[in-house]
């Protein structure tokens, strides 16, 4: 069973890829657990395993994937889950949203179409029934006129309004867990704040649990109530929202602080800063020290020889980093 209130718990999971170049790490480690009504973010550079980390949630890893580990969905297991207990799950009790709203739409169907199915393969109801609920889903998620909306392709829509479309499909059976993979980047800024208070009305309303991947810290301050900052497929530091943006704690953490513009005076310029160096390879993953350490301004003897653990900041029993520099203090 799950713990009381619990949605979502993952543990130690690994996940890693067979290739003509050998085995390819993508996630190590990874631990959390997400409660109903609340809400986690999860930022990172590109190839940090942020996406990978929700496929796997989903159940949509690729065949070469290898996953170890356990993730449970409202105490049920999810990895070796029968592919068909997987589909019944998807949709009803845990949803995606993608960044691209014209992949996840079929543009030979209408808007309409394609929520009534949703209700009618879950739920078996009547066609009339769906619709209502369709209409119902389309308001809460502020799509305009929805009724003639309901009879529009995909292609007739706007970014913002495929997007809302893409949400009221996620949300219409009422999941348990809602994942967004980096669900705003190809919005405008002010289609991007409609569609983050979309999300977090349906966080607060609805006690949904929200799992939100993105590269925009912005993005997570203003939707989520913790982070979990993930590099070369760790996590390197968890806080709630309020905590990591105040006082971070792992140097990687502070550099994509950093690296976030920032309101220039009248007349003034400033270069943006950048993190120096790349990501790890695959290889340099797994070796011994700290992946950061090549890029890290603060990095010691120890870095290069110890991987540093995940554990408790001290004063704030939330807050765990993965840095030596916190031990050494």
């Amino acid at each position: 069973m799950s713990a009381s209130g619990s949605v979502l718990e993952v543990e130690d999971l690994a996940i890693s890829y067979r290739s003509r170049r050998g085995t390819i790490d993508a996630v190590r480690g990874v631990s959390f657990s997400l409660d109903r009504g609340r809400s986690l973010g999860i930022v990172g550079e590109s190839g940090s395993g942020k996406s990978q980390t929700c496929l796997a949630i989903m159940g949509l890893l690729p065949g070469n994937a290898s996953v170890r580990g356990a993730i449970s969905l409202l105490g049920e297991p999810i990895v070796g889950a029968p592919r068909s207990r997987l589909n019944a799950l998807r949709g009803r009790q845990m949803s995606l949203v993608f960044q691209d709203p014209m992949t996840a739409l079929t543009p030979h169907m209408t808007v309409g179409q394609q929520l009534c199915e949703m209700v009618t393969h879950h739920e078996g109801v009547s066609r009339s029934a769906a619709r209502d609920r369709a209409l119902e889903i389309m308001e809460r998620v502020r799509i305009n006129d929805p009724a003639r909306r309901f009879e529009m392709y995909p292609f007739e829509l706007s970014g913002g309004m495929r997007q809302r479309i893409v949400i009221a499909a996620a949300l219409i059976l009422q999941p348990a867990l809602l994942i967004a993979d980096e669900p705003t980047t190809a919005l405008d800024v002010t289609v991007q704040a409609e569609v983050l208070r979309i999300f977090r009305a349906a966080v607060e309303h609805s006690g949904t649990a929200m799992l939100l991947v993105s590269h925009d810290l912005g993005v997570v301050a203003g939707a989520c109530d913790d982070v979990a900052v993930m590099y070369a497929g760790r996590v390197v530091e968890y806080a709630d929202v309020t905590t990591l943006f105040s006082r971070p704690q792992h140097p990687y953490t502070r550099a994509l602080l950093a690296c976030r513009p920032q309101l220039q005076t009248a007349g003034g310029s400033q270069r943006l800063a950048s993190i120096d160096g790349q990501p790890p390879g695959s290889s340099a993953m797994v070796a011994a020290g700290c992946e950061f350490r090549e890029r890290c301004r603060d990095a010691f003897d120890r870095c290069a020889v110890e991987k540093p653990a995940l554990r408790v900041h001290a004063g704030a029993a939330q807050h765990r980093a993965a840095c030596h520099l916190d031990a050494r203090k």
